[in-house]
This record gives C-alpha cells, structure tokens and sequence, in this order.
C-alpha cells in the first residue's frame, strides 16, 4: 500500500512524459528520506481530523504567519477601516525589513491590495510590516491584534510575536512566533471558508509596482504544489533554520476539500533541501486525506466573499519520511524565506522524430 501511494505521487508529478522519458527520470533520481516535526491533515467542511502526526508540537511557523496577518487584514476590510486601495505611505521601518523582500522605499506608496499581494505571493516581510503598521497604527497593536484572533480561533498553543515569521533578534526560538500544526489547520479552515484568502494564495506569479514603479517587480508564488497537483489552490509556505520547512496547504476535488499543515521539514540529518522532502510529503498526505474522507461528500461553499464596506480592485523519486524529535536550532538562523527555496518540477517534452 506504502509503495503504491508513493508511486501515485510520482505520476502525479510527471504524468506528463511518454513512458521512456519516465522511467529515465526515475533512474536518474536520487533517493531522499525526509524528516518532520509534525503534519495534520483535515475536511475542510467539517473540521475532522483524516490524518496527523504529532500535530500539537510547538514550532515556528516562518513565513506562515502571514496567514493570520492576512486574517486580522481582513477583519480591518470588513470593517470599513482601510479599503484594499487605501494608500500605504511606505517609511524607513518597511523599507530595513530583512529576507524576502519587494524592495519596498521609503519615497514609495502603495495600495493595501498591492502590498498583500506582495505578502501572499512574494512572502514579502517588508510588505507585511507596512500592512501591519498602516492597519493597526503600530506592528506591536497590530501583532495583539493577531493573538486576540487566534484565541477566538480556537488556537490555543500559539503565540504570534510579528507580522511576518522572522526570527527574533535574541535568536531564541522560545522569543518568536509559535504555533502547531493542529492550531494552523484551525486558522486554514477559517481563511478558506470565511475570508476570500484563495483570491490571492492561488496566484502563481504577479508583477508588483506597476504604474507605480519605472521596472515592475516578478513575483513568483513560493508554494510549488499550485497547478501542478490536482486542485491545489492554496496557501503558504515558509522557512527559517530554526522553523524548517513549512506549509499550509488546501485542495479541492469534487466538491471535496482537504487542509493540509507540515511543519519543520529537513532533508535527510535535517540537511537544508529546497523544500524538497516537505513537498513530498505534503502531495502524499493530501493524496492519503482524499482517501481517508467518507464517501459521500459535505458539499461547503468556498466562495470567496467579498469584505463588508471595503473597495474592490480591479528529478525526483520516492520520498520516505520519518518524523524526528526537533534537534536544538542551529545558532545561526537565516530569515523567514530570506529567499524562499524553490521547488521546481521539470518536465522534458519528448523529442520529435523526424
């Protein structure tokens, strides 16, 4: 059943090549066995739990964070108190953010939609500062903003301490934004049933600043598993040394929905590897939560709603993995996706005969 379900996430990967082109990528792959420190895998219209796996660790979720960022931005819309083209003046605090960045200027304003955007797509730490600033009056207002959310979520094992994942300066883990996999599926559900945070998340790539800067700016969505694996449409991933590789993730097939969370994925000895093990992992448990759903679907409205009095605009192989115990974090640590790893599926077209 284990050699099935992995050969499964090798067709899905390259269902698209003639059989000789196949089983010459898969000679030329080499083996990986990952390691995790937790997943869970939900119905997103019920809440029910179809997998999980030392789902209440607490880790740092990295650049997720941004998903409950994206949250309170979306209680600030529905209440009328900015408008997605409320102009953010950008200042010197934005512009000194560290890690995946849009490069954003001190001489520059942008439009709210612009600048989440560049958070949901580009991870842009910079953009999520100023959205957390020009939102809330203050990051530190904004940041109590997002710990009064996820307490009325339900998250109870999480902490956010910035808008954005990056790591504290004392570099102690216990000083950061912490979370679990079973508190963000939590979050996930919320997003995707009562916010329309798809519109954004399902984005593979966007240009940022245009008509406000001379060269516009290629963002290219982070989370690899968009397009490529049946339904798909969201949401985030994020890296750190300490946090590893994570990733919220939904498809939906058939009227049906999964939610899926991994946190503090490694490569083989907790190696730094793109992102590579936890994708793996990531397109095997949503495979494995389709499966484990009953079989006749709750139909759910994923609609996306529109916030209340607010303006709208316009190689690989086989990856086993096992979990480990998370190891003391490394005393160097780089930023939240300082710049996100990339996982990227090739496909080689089949030459053409003569």
């Amino acid at each position: 059943m284990i050699l099935l379900r992995r050969c499964a996430v090798v067709i899905l990967l390259f269902g698209g090549l003639t059989p000789g082109l196949f089983a010459a990528k898969i000679r030329q792959a080499t083996p990986v066995e990952g390691v995790y420190a937790g997943y869970i895998v939900t119905d997103a219209a019920t809440g029910a739990v179809l997998l999980e796996d030392n789902a209440d660790v607490t880790n740092p979720p990295a650049s997720m964070t941004k998903l409950m960022t994206f949250a309170v931005l979306y209680d600030k819309l529905a209440e009328g108190a900015i408008t997605l083209q409320t102009p953010v003046k950008i200042d010197a605090s934005d512009a000194r953010m560290g890690g995946t960045q849009v490069y954003l200027d001190a001489r520059e304003t942008f439009p709210v939609e612009e600048l989440i955007h560049a958070m949901m797509i580009q991870s842009a730490n910079d953009a999520s500062h100023a959205l957390a600033r020009a939102a809330a009056g203050s990051v530190p207002a904004f940041v109590e903003l997002m710990n009064a959310k996820a307490r009325a979520l339900g998250m109870t094992h999480t902490t956010f301490r910035t808008p954005h994942g990056l790591p504290p300066a004392s570099r102690r883990e216990a000083d950061g934004d912490l979370t679990t996999p079973r508190d963000f599926a939590r979050l996930c559900r919320y997003l995707v049933l009562s916010t329309d945070v798809l519109k954004y998340a399902s984005i593979k790539e966007r240009m940022f600043g245009t008509g406000v800067r001379a060269t516009p700016m290629r963002m290219d969505n982070h989370n690899k598993l968009l397009d490529r694996i049946a339904g798909v449409d969201g949401l985030k991933t994020g890296y750190t040394q300490s946090a590893g590789y994570c990733l919220s993730a939904t498809a939906e097939r058939n009227g049906r929905r999964v939610i899926m969370v991994i946190m503090g994925s490694f490569g083989p000895g907790r190696t730094v590897d793109k992102g590579r093990a936890r994708d793996f992992k990531a397109i095997e448990l949503i495979e494995q939560g389709f499966a484990a759903q009953p079989s006749a679907p709750v139909v759910v409205s994923t609609a996306q709603p529109a916030p209340a009095k607010s303006s709208s605009a316009a190689a690989p192989t086989e990856v086993p993995t096992v979990k480990t115990d998370r190891s003391p974090a490394p005393p160097e640590q780089q930023s939240s996706t300082p710049t996100e790893p990339m996982f990227k599926f090739r496909v080689i077209p089949p030459e053409k005969k003569p």
